[in-house]
C-alpha cells in the first residue's frame, strides 16, 4: 500500500487524474451543447433560401397565367356569342328574301294595303283622352313644345 499512496502524490497520477476530470468536463459540455444545438443546420437555412425564392420568381408568371386563362375564356365567350349574332343575321337575312315574310312586314311597318282593300288603323282611346301636357316633352313635336311654352307665359301674365 506504500507504493499506491506514494503513486497517489506523485506528478504523473496528479496530472492523469487532472486530464481525466478535464475530458470528463469537455465531454459533458459537448453533450450538452448538442442538447442545446438548434435543429436548423446550414443546409436546412440554404434549402429554405432556395424555396423562398423560387416562391417569390415564380409568384408573378402564375399570377399572369392565371389571368391570360380568364382573358382567353373571355374572348372564347365573346367569339360564341358573335357566332350566334352571325347566325340570327343569317336567318333574317334569308326570312327577308322571301316574299311572303316581305310583303307582311311591309304591311305592318308601314301601313300599306294592296289595291283595293281599305285600310284602317286603330287608335287607342286611352291614349287619345291624354291632353298634350301631360305627354312628355320628348314625346311630341317640338312645334308643340314651342306652342305650350307660349301659352303657359300667356297665362302666367293674367
Amino acid at each position: 500500500m506504500a507504493v499506491k499512496d506514494r503513486d497517489r502524490f506523485s506528478t504523473a497520477t496528479r496530472l492523469r487524474a487532472l486530464g481525466e476530470q478535464t475530458a470528463a468536463r469537455v465531454y459533458r459540455s459537448q453533450t450538452k451543447r448538442q442538447a442545446r444545438r438548434s435543429r436548423l443546420t446550414s443546409r436546412a437555412a440554404l434549402l429554405a433560401l432556395v424555396l423562398c425564392s423560387l416562391i417569390v420568381a415564380l409568384a408573378y408568371p402564375t399570377r399572369q397565367y392565371v389571368s391570360q386563362r380568364a382573358e382567353v375564356a373571355d374572348l372564347e365567350r365573346q367569339q360564341d356569342q358573335a357566332r350566334e349574332r352571325v347566325e340570327q343575321l343569317r336567318d333574317l337575312k334569308a326570312r327577308w328574301q322571301d316574299d311572303a315574310y316581305a310583303e307582311q312586314q311591309i304591311r305592318l311597318r308601314l301601313h300599306y294595303v294592296m289595291p283595293g282593300e281599305t285600310g284602317y288603323i286603330v287608335i287607342d282611346p286611352d291614349a287619345a283622352k291624354q291632353s298634350r301636357a301631360e305627354q312628355g316633352a320628348a314625346a311630341r313635336p317640338w312645334y308643340a313644345n314651342v306652342w305650350d311654352g307660349v301659352d303657359k307665359s300667356d297665362r302666367a301674365a293674367r
